[in-house]
């Protein structure tokens, strides 16, 4: 954990793409749009559908979204504008704090006719991001951030005191001097650090964001982002005061910021899902670009997600029940967080594994019932009330790896660890906890009970 911490410290980056110098589809039109707060945006934009904006972060621009933006348009309207002073945007003398980049985010959106739309961050974007919805609560649908501190939110304290935040406080004229023509130095210093994988973002892709940011003022625009910070940290523990209420999902590279990133957004809203993407540094584009695209699509396609309950109106949670007051169903209902059988039958005891929060939720699982290999996004413990289960980890069903459980064992469903189970000659039940939203994500989707319609 401390050596988590402490990568986060150096999150400076954003992400890039894969095999070459990354770009955009070739079909996105692209304009430039004047922003009231001074400063002239560039955008690029395409497909059709519900909108996303992807909002780029520190030592790349709007290009190092590539992946994700050619994987949404398929059935979105994905908006990708460079931030003020990086990029084809115009480089002004002010305007840094990225209160005032929020509203130049505004000012694209509302200009290209839309109004209510996804978010979606890297970096420093995420710190862009964070002052959007906050400012602007009412028009983000989902928010997803990825792998950044927000100044002013804790830990932040700590990561300043972190010396590996030096270039945190390297900017002005001294810094440009030095910098400039040694811009690809510079950048492969916080590149090198920050990855998972050292041969990530790849010669060309470095090749590419060192020379848009060695273009006349790129390096001062791109220094001013971090001198912002103090600015930044007084404007966000205002909008601290005010949590956000949107579904957030909250990304951090494993060798990054890990779940570090969920404890961070934790802080600022109320309906915040965790994940962590194995094997990843920083660029969780450049290093895991399939899975966190996949990640991403999953969240902003998923259920509406309800408000997070309280315990308003004298609900305090108080609840008791005997074996005799469970009321099971009359028939299957597997619901969220089951392996999705229709033969299994689903109390919900506590919360709503759909929701943000702590669940409970109770399966009668019918005799003879095998279920595939699969997995849950979220971390979930169980006790075998009554009958005798049988459960197994690994990719795929296998006899030989199962373990019989007798009523009053306990075991764990750890988060996207794939599992199996199967019943005898009577019928189980289990008690699970986790913290939701869960799901459900068969190994082989052709076993998914759910696609088939049927019972396995």
């Amino acid at each position: 954990m401390i050596r988590c911490f402490l990568a986060v410290a150096f999150f400076s980056l954003a992400t890039v793409s894969g095999h070459a110098q990354p770009s955009l589809p070739s079909s996105f039109q692209a304009k430039t749009i004047h922003s009231p707060e001074g400063a002239d945006i560039f955008v690029r934009w395409g497909g059709s559908g519900p909108v996303v904006v992807l909002i780029h972060g520190y030592a790349e621009n709007s290009d190092s979204w590539a992946p994700l933006a050619a994987d949404l348009m398929k059935d979105h309207t994905v908006v990708v504008p460079d931030l003020r002073g990086i990029g084809r945007s115009s480089k002004p003398a002010g305007g840094y704090d990225k209160r005032t980049q929020a509203k130049d985010i505004r000012a694209v959106v509302t200009t290209l006719g839309y109004d209510k739309t996804f978010v979606v961050a890297h970096d420093i974007g995420n710190m862009v991001a964070y002052a959007y919805a906050a400012t602007y609560p009412d028009k983000v649908e989902r928010l997803v951030v990825m792998d950044a501190p927000i100044p002013g939110i804790d830990p932040w304290s700590e990561i300043l005191q972190n010396p590996g935040v030096w270039h945190f406080n390297f900017h002005g004229p001294d810094a440009e001097r030095l910098v400039a023509g040694r811009e690809r130095i510079y950048f492969d210093r916080i590149w090198n650090d920050f990855s998972g994988d050292p041969g990530k973002p790849d010669e060309d892709t470095r090749n590419f964001f060192a020379a848009t940011y060695a273009q006349p003022g790129g390096m001062r625009a791109g220094f001013a982002q971090f001198a912002a910070f103090s600015q930044d940290a007084k404007d966000n523990q205002v909008f601290e005061q005010t949590k956000l209420t949107m579904p957030v999902m909250a990304v951090g590279g494993e060798k990054s910021f890990g779940a570090l990133q969920a404890v961070i957004m934790r802080h600022v809203a109320i309906n915040v899902q965790e994940e962590v993407v194995a094997g990843s540094g920083h660029w969780l584009m450049e290093e895991r670009p399939d899975y966190t695209v996949a990640l991403i699509r999953k969240f902003l396609d998923g259920p509406a997600s309800a408000p997070v309950a309280s315990s308003a109106g004298g609900d305090l949670g108080e609840e008791r029940f005997t074996p005799a007051e469970y009321k099971f169903p009359q028939v299957g209902n597997p619901g969220t967080g089951s392996s999705g059988i229709a033969g299994i039958e689903t109390v919900v005891l506590k919360g709503n594994p759909k929701e943000a929060g702590v669940y409970t939720i109770m399966l009668r699982v019918p005799a003879h019932t095998r279920i595939a290999a699969h997995s849950h996004r979220d971390d979930r413990v169980a006790t075998v009330i009554s009958g005798t289960w049988h459960i197994g980890y690994g990719d795929k069903f296998d006899e030989a790896k199962l373990k019989a459980l007798p009523a009053g064992s306990f075991y764990t469903e750890p988060p996207s660890r794939n599992h199996f189970a199967e019943t005898g000659n009577e019928a189980v039940v289990v008690q699970i906890s986790g913290f939701g939203p869960s799901s459900t994500e068969y190994v082989d989707a052709t076993e998914d009970p759910r696609k088939q319609g049927k019972s396995k």
